[in-house]
């Protein structure tokens, strides 16, 4: 993999953050949905470092903490100048009894539960047990984990830990660690842009890791979340780009959709991209990952994998040419939003 650099800037001092326009997200390597085993884990990583990409994004929560451990032994390996490292603040994890157990989605996981906790010393917690499973000095970026209704539950939840944030000094604890060097850049790691915008008029962040909602099948954040963030200067590491699984397999029995089955809308609409895709002789799956590109402010997109056959095969789909008119035709056909940016339309040059 040929390796292409861009970045995300500080928001105070301008100072760029250097990311790899693919990077690595961790968390099926905390066991998500099913057992990966060691081998595989460090085979993923090493491939990753191999193929050129140099930033790696886990969290607490993924696999209450197997993921951080597990990045942690490969970063002795390969070094930690090396690599441009994120994590995440929000959930404390806390020895417990085996039936106390909050493993959410992960399996074979340790003896603990989580508790939210967006307070100062709540973030200062977690970033110091973060640190200790990850055996480094510091972090690149560090992320509030999840924030959003979809994660807590409701408007109302999400409205209270953003409140937490703010008022009970979890925001001040990001500022402080930011401006005393310890981090490069301060953001949000979330499943919707509208708490994304929320905080953007709350706080000073420089990027936010947005799962799901700028894809091939959703761009309703071209309405005034993207081009806030154009305005600002704020940069996007883009997680979920196949909308949980779908854009990947194609609109097959069974296919998910923001992590449930999907809809008949959703498949009719897939089917629809498919052909177009079809016609062009290009996989669905590389045009949804190369489309988020698109847009300026999307600096990195950051795919799973559980083994080093998986990341080939993301490597492959992200260097996959693509003919302009593929584009052109999903637009002529409405199956794109008409103010949505075309990869051939815009520059990434680091």
């Amino acid at each position: 993999m040929k390796v292409t650099e861009t970045t995300l800037l500080n928001a105070r001092t301008k100072r760029p953050v250097p990311l790899t326009r693919m990077g690595f997200g961790g968390a099926p390597l905390g066991n998500l949905y099913r057992k990966v085993s060691e081998e595989d884990a460090q085979a993923a990583l090493q491939a990753a470092y191999d193929a050129g990409i140099r930033y790696f994004d886990t969290a607490p929560q993924y696999g209450l903490g197997r993921s951080e451990e597990r990045f942690g032994v490969a970063l002795e390996r390969v070094g930690r100048d090396n690599v441009q490292l994120s994590t995440k603040i929000g959930r404390l994890l806390l020895d417990c009894e085996p039936h106390e157990v909050t493993p959410e989605a992960f399996v074979d996981v340790p003896q603990k539960r989580i508790v939210f906790d967006y307070t100062y010393d709540g973030v200062m917690r977690s970033y110091e047990a973060s640190r200790k499973r990850l055996g480094v000095a510091n972090v690149d970026i560090l992320l509030v984990h999840d924030v959003c209704a979809f994660s807590q539950g409701s408007q109302e939840a999400s409205d209270a830990k953003v409140r937490e944030l703010f008022d009970g000094g979890g925001y001040r604890a990001l500022r402080e660690l930011r401006d005393a060097g310890d981090v490069a850049a301060i953001g949000a790691g979330v499943n919707e842009w509208q708490v994304c915008e929320k905080l953007l008029g709350l706080g000073d962040f420089d990027g936010f890791l947005l799962a799901g909602r700028y894809t091939l099948l959703e761009q309703e954040a071209l309405e005034s979340f993207l081009p806030l963030c154009e305005k600002r200067d704020v940069g996007i590491i883009l997680g979920g780009p196949y909308n949980s699984g779908i854009l990947a397999t194609g609109p097959v029995p069974g296919a998910k959709y923001n992590y449930d089955d999907a809809s008949d809308d959703v498949l009719e609409r897939v089917r629809n991209i498919e052909a177009v895709c079809k016609a062009h002789d290009t996989p669905l799956i590389a045009a949804a990952l190369q489309f988020v590109f698109g847009h300026p402010c999307v600096k990195t997109v950051i795919p799973g994998a559980v083994n080093a056959r998986e990341v080939s095969a993301n490597v492959e789909v992200l260097e996959t040419p693509i003919p302009a008119a593929l584009w052109s035709d999903l637009r002529d056909q409405g199956l794109i939003r008409p103010d949505a940016p075309f990869p051939s339309e815009t520059s990434h040059a680091a």
